[in-house]
């Protein structure tokens, strides 16, 4: 999803297993933070500097894709074992793999034999519900006797 929520209802474990995924960057020590942007956090300890690249819409196995958004501000201090960046499904600390939904499960006019879910509009809409997929295309050119082939999207004698 383009932006998951913290689940209202959790087992207790949702820390736990955002910290055992390995995708949520964390403190190695105590230190400072002197500067975060969206590509890297960079902070200082006893005056050595060190700066963590951050993972920028990489492409995962399930064709989703990767990201990781920081935590931490500059200036501010952080303690060792602190989260200093989100994974793509995690949101404070904390495993978020969805939305929070009011949902209602309900026979349509009383007549109904199977099973159906009706979300609102709204859902759709507002990108409540947008998820994002990665695919990639290759695609070969070739020499020809006019010289190499061009790859365009305009069509000769086609007008759009």
């Amino acid at each position: 999803l383009c932006q998951s929520e913290k689940c209202i209802v959790g087992t207790g474990l949702e820390g736990q297993t955002a910290v055992d995924s390995g995708f949520s960057v964390i403190a190695e020590y105590q230190g400072k933070v002197f500067y975060t942007d969206s590509h890297k956090i960079s902070f200082s300890r006893n005056g050595n500097t060190e700066s963590i690249s951050l993972v920028k819409y990489q492409g995962s196995n399930k064709k989703t894709f990767l990201h990781q958004k920081s935590r931490v501000q500059g200036g501010q201090c952080v303690k060792k074992g602190q989260i200093l960046a989100d994974g793509a499904a995690t949101v404070g600390g904390e495993l978020a793999l969805g939305k929070n939904l009011l949902v209602a499960y309900m026979p349509w006019e009383g007549y109904n034999s199977e099973d159906a879910v009706l979300i609102s509009e709204r859902l759709i809409y507002e990108d409540i519900l947008t998820s994002f997929y990665i695919r990639k295309y290759e695609i070969k050119t070739y020499m020809t006797n006019q010289g190499a082939e061009r790859i365009t999207k305009g069509i000769p004698h086609l007008e759009t």
